[in-house]
């Protein structure tokens, strides 16, 4: 059955007028109120029909504002919070027109006792529904990537065009500005082959951040699981966002750029039961959040007052109509889970592999060639579980993400560097995944932006109002010598560096690489590691940086390239020291990987012990081709030998983190050696001999002095 259906809870336009739904099976009576601005309310009482309360309405057209008023039984220390006073949004809506105003009464309680009911109406203090009209599906993706074909980048649908100067200012901050050509040519220059968008499901703002004047910019506080968020939109919020969203996702499409959704089924935007009663508790909170045995308190895994209870087969159904709808009718590639563990809790809140959640997702067809990307931990006992979401899941790799920052500032030996730049095996290959399984990254939006990883060793979370308490102490950041901006050329030389080095770690590595979004043009949220309330220049895309780190944009599209035209670095399979045949079975004496020691060939036991080793090769190759990439994190410069035959026979700069004139412009033979400046890496495409006899001829030709 199409998503849009009538059949599925909702409001579904009919040839005369409109059917709605709600499913809210413990309810005694429910009324449907249809507001309009020039209009009193209009109350309509709805009918019991299979479990759903229903109503059949003529007259109702595209864009009518409703929300229902539930009845039930108010008994708090049973988890029974019925309260008609309080208008609801309905949580199948398609659009939802604005936020919460904390100073009516949106509580179901009275301010001095959560037991007490507050008869006040909280219409005007609340979001309402709309009703949408289908219309056609977004242009559709010519090919889905595989992710281990992917390039990701995460980005915030405001800030990306908030301050860029092609964006016309009406569309800035906007889904009609995030597909402006203008921005879609610069993800396509970079190389990018997805978008994860940051939370677009309709959110709301906590009042503790509004109270403070600040608003929940990141927007993990969904309200509206189907509604595209309304102030993303140019035009308008009464099902204006859910055209804006269509037309933005076909103009990536026609690009070539995949959709993934960053998704926050795991809590609500009601919080804990001090929080608004807005949809989910007014309709049965019983049902929609975990609560402890004796169902007077919220069982809280996500840190946020409440966790949304997928063992309940109506919330699961929500959850899984939700995906249906944004894969159909809005034409999405794919989803981030946020807090995904939360969602594979049963009923007694423990994690389960083998919870429906995954197991419907494994068998539906429409599923196939989604992705599913998980955030796999919460904050719940035994919340964290990277690597064990099985096959057909990716994960955020956060020990990838730790562990490159510690080599790049010096505090970590090539030991784990392997494990991490070949996809992980350790994590992953358990269950027969392949790397792409790994989502590999540096920064989020959740953290310090790679500018900020080497120029602050400490958070500056000041303008949050929480004087600095908020946010991550382990940031894994060094300052290169002084906190913060400085105008010292020297610093500011070497921090640009490391930047390209964290940036060419990333793209270089198996697994499927995620870039954050300004991150390529030296983005700052000057040291803030938690802007998550920061809809300011803080968190906003400065685009006049643009000229100023152009060598980090134009290094990001050579790797981005690199990734696409060798499937050395993108084979989806673990490399374990493989010998390489040629055509006719024969050895050709190199192996699909190796590591190199930069003197004497492959590493030996002695070099992987030396706890001081900065310096690692990282060589590839097939029958036809080779790449040999140095990562060098050491302060001074060192000089590194090419490895001897049969690794290959001419090795050649392709790219590198080095400033110009730094390194060899000229190819260099099996033994040649070159100086490799302190905090390098660079990229050597590798000649090969594919048969054992030209082999066999070049060693001899070596052999003798001669040169190929």
């Amino acid at each position: 059955m199409p998503t849009d259906a009538p059949g599925l809870p909702g409001a579904h336009l009919t040839s005369d007028g409109c059917q709605f739904i709600l499913r809210a099976p413990r309810a005694k009576a429910v009324e449907l109120v249809l507001l309009n601005t020039d209009l009193p309310p209009r109350t309509i009482q709805m009918s019991m029909v299979d479990d759903s309360w229903q109503a059949q309405v003529p007259g109702v057209q595209a864009g009518q504002c409703y929300g229902y008023r539930v009845y039930g039984e108010w008994n708090p220390s049973h988890g029974l919070r019925d309260n008609p006073a309080k208008l609801l949004v309905d949580p199948y809506a398609r659009a939802i027109t604005s936020g919460i105003d904390y100073l009516g009464p949106v509580r179901d309680h009275l301010a001095d006792s959560r037991d007490k009911i507050d008869e006040r109406d909280s219409v005007g203090a609340v979001p309402l529904s709309v009703v949408v009209p289908h219309k056609p599906r977004p242009v559709p993706i010519a090919r889905r990537r595989p992710l281990s074909e992917s390039v990701i980048y995460e980005l915030h649908v405001k800030g990306m065009t908030q301050l860029h100067p092609d964006v016309p200012e009406h569309l800035r901050g906007t889904y009609a500005g995030l597909a402006y050509p203008s921005v879609i040519n610069h993800l396509k220059r970079l190389g990018v082959t997805a978008v994860e968008l940051l939370p677009i499901h309709h959110f709301v703002s906590e009042e503790s951040i509004t109270a403070l004047g600040k608003t929940n910019y990141w927007g993990y506080s969904t309200l509206g699981f189907f509604a595209p968020h309304a102030a993303y939109c140019s035009v308008g919020t009464t099902g204006e966002q859910v055209d804006e969203f269509k037309a933005m996702v076909s103009a990536l499409h026609l690009a070539g750029i995949e959709v993934i959704l960053d998704v926050v089924y795991n809590h609500t935007c009601e919080g804990g039961l001090d929080g608004p009663t807005v949809c989910f508790r007014g309709i049965d909170q019983r049902d929609y959040y975990r609560m402890n045995a004796e169902m007077n308190r919220n069982i809280d895994v996500t840190g946020c007052g409440n966790s949304f209870d997928t063992s309940k087969p109506d919330v699961l159904a929500l959850v899984l109509d939700s995906m249906r709808y944004w894969v159909t009718e809005m034409g999405v590639d794919g989803f981030r889970f946020d807090l995904a563990t939360t969602l594979i809790r049963d009923s007694h809140h423990r994690v389960d592999h083998n919870h429906p959640f995954k197991r419907v997702i494994a068998h539906d067809p429409l599923f196939a060639d989604i992705k599913m990307i998980a955030e796999p931990w919460d904050v719940g006992p035994f919340g964290y579980q990277v690597g064990h979401f099985g096959p057909g899941w990716s994960e955020w790799n956060d020990r990838f993400r730790g562990f490159m920052r510690d080599y790049w500032r010096g505090v970590a030996d090539v030991q784990e560097l392997a494990t991490r730049l070949t996809g992980s095996a350790d994590l992953f290959n358990g269950s027969d995944r392949p790397p792409s399984a790994s989502i590999n990254f540096i920064t989020a939006h959740d953290g310090f932006t790679m500018r900020d990883l080497v120029s602050y060793s400490h958070k500056h979370n000041e303008a949050n109002g929480e004087d600095n308490r908020d946010g991550s102490n382990d940031n894994r950041s060094w300052n290169c010598g002084v906190e913060g901006e400085t105008t010292d050329p020297e610093i500011n030389t070497l921090r640009r560096r490391q930047v390209r080095n964290l940036m060419a770690t990333l793209l270089l590595s198996r697994g499927a690489p995620m870039i954050t979004a300004g991150d390529e043009l030296g983005r700052t949220q000057l040291g803030n590691n938690n802007a998550y309330c920061q809809d300011s220049p803080i968190s906003w895309i400065d685009w006049k940086l643009a000229e100023e780190w152009s060598r980090l944009t134009e290094l990001t599209a050579e790797l981005t390239k690199l990734r696409a035209d060798y499937k050395l670095l993108t084979y989806d399979d673990y490399l374990y020291r493989s010998e390489i045949l040629d055509s006719h079975g024969q050895s050709l004496q190199r192996y699909n990987l190796a590591w190199m020691n930069g003197y004497s060939g492959e590493m030996q036991t002695h070099d992987w012990q030396d706890n001081g080793r900065r310096l690692l090769g990282m060589y590839l190759s097939s029958r036809t081709e080779a790449l040999l990439v140095w990562f060098y994190a050491g302060a001074h410069p060192i000089h590194v030998s090419m490895p001897n035959m049969p690794w290959g026979w001419r090795y050649t700069l392709l790219t590198s983190t080095a400033m110009p004139g730094e390194l060899p412009t000229t190819t260099l033979q099996p033994g040649e050696s070159m100086t490799l400046p302190g905090r390098t890496v660079a990229v050597m495409k590798v000649d090969v001999h594919s048969d054992v006899s030209a082999l066999r001829t070049a060693t001899q030709s070596l052999a003798r002095g001669g040169k190929r």
